[in-house]
């Protein structure tokens, strides 16, 4: 649920994602709040992917191990780009603490904190 990574500096990671009506998520003309977390932890994957040595076109796998602090203020319509944000905050071994945040335009309509576990492929 990532169409395009935007950025990709320091600590944070932005994407962009198109909402579509056929999305597993979309329900009622929205994207419901499942989707939106997933958004946020498929951001992540991808700024994971992004760091030196990991394989080009292979993000990698994982799971979510927690979710901290969800706040959603408002959910996006079908046709509309959401732009996700996430910032690393902490980082041991294979597991990472991230915050993350969805915008529409400049408004923020979803955060929360992710506990993130990447799974090792060899």
């Amino acid at each position: 649920m990532v169409d395009r990574i935007l950025s990709s500096e320091g600590n944070a990671t932005v994407t962009s994602f198109l909402v579509k009506q056929e999305n597993i998520f979309c329900e009622n003309g929205f994207f419901r709040e499942p989707g939106l977390i997933e958004n946020m932890a498929q951001t992540a994957a991808a700024s994971a992917g992004m760091k030196p040595g990991v394989r080009e076109g292979e993000p990698p796998m994982g799971f979510i191990g927690g979710i901290r602090n969800l706040k959603i203020y408002s959910l996006p319509g079908v046709g509309e780009e959401i732009r996700t944000r996430i910032t690393l905050e902490h980082e041991v071994f294979d597991a990472s603490v991230v915050h993350g945040e969805v915008f529409i335009g400049d408004r923020l309509i979803s955060e929360c904190e992710l506990k993130i576990f990447l799974i090792k492929t060899t």
